[in-house]
């Protein structure tokens, strides 16, 4: 999805066999740390059956580039899907995101900083719109300078994103949270956190809950007792359906 860019500049389209009208998108960004992961894992793709186009994204990892490279590429594929659409059979009016962990973190952005032209980069399509309409968000960093322990150490995922440790490196961090884009205008969220994660602290959700609420935003927050950083609460019957319910008030 960027001419001549770098081998994790791809991503996978699942289509169904055959569609009467464009398909909305859902765009999956998968977790991992930022240095880990990849696109083959789509927790997306059954959503094809339902009437959507669904777009698996790879991205640079903290390993091969600092932050903002990650919502760069995202942001980029984006654009790639808006400027296809015709060829694929996209609505390119209609595309929401989903994303867990890092993912979640990703698509966090994309959804409050819609609005931030120095964080689009120069991934090509650069007339295309990087704006999303809705955002599915399972338990990701919000605010990485609250996240505290370890996350605060010199080789925690959060350090090799930024190229330092977190609470010496503010200026950095306060760039790379969600939080501090949130704008009255950002699509809905529906954000989903199990009670007992301890990899990222449910705290994370409730400050951009909270946050998208002062706003004026749309949002839902669900918290899934009993399960930690991910788990079966989060696709049981009940929560699959909201999701399902979800991408479908707003994107079809």
């Amino acid at each position: 999805y960027v001419a001549g860019g770098h081998a994790r500049h791809k991503l996978d389209l699942y289509l169904p066999g055959r569609a009467d009208r464009r398909l909305p998108v859902i765009v999956w960004v998968h977790g991992g740390a930022w240095w880990a992961g990849s696109k083959e894992n789509c927790q997306a793709a059954a959503l094809v059956g339902k009437g959507y186009a669904v777009a698996s994204i790879n991205y640079r990892l903290s390993q091969h580039a600092l932050f903002p490279a990650q919502i760069e590429d995202c942001k980029a594929a984006i654009r790639w899907l808006r400027a296809n659409a015709e060829r694929y059979g996209l609505d390119g009016r209609r595309i929401g995101v989903w994303g867990a962990s890092a993912g979640r973190h990703l698509v966090a952005l994309l959804g409050t900083s819609g609005d931030v032209r120095e964080l689009e980069g120069k991934g090509g399509n650069l007339d295309q719109s990087s704006r999303v309409q809705c955002v599915v968000d399972f338990f990701g960093p919000s605010d990485v300078t609250q996240m505290g322990g370890r996350h605060n150490d010199d080789n925690s995922p959060e350090a090799k994103l930024l190229g330092g440790p977190v609470q010496q490196n503010k200026d950095k961090a306060a760039r790379a949270n969600p939080i501090t884009y949130v704008s009255k205008d950002d699509p809905p969220f529906l954000i989903m956190h199990g009670e007992e994660d301890r990899v990222v602290p449910i705290h994370q959700s409730e400050l951009l809950d909270a946050a998208l609420r002062r706003a004026g935003v749309e949002c839902t927050f669900v918290r899934i007792p009993g399960n930690g950083h991910g788990g079966p609460g989060f696709m049981s019957p009940e929560n699959r359906k909201r999701i399902e319910e979800f991408f479908a008030k707003h994107l079809k």
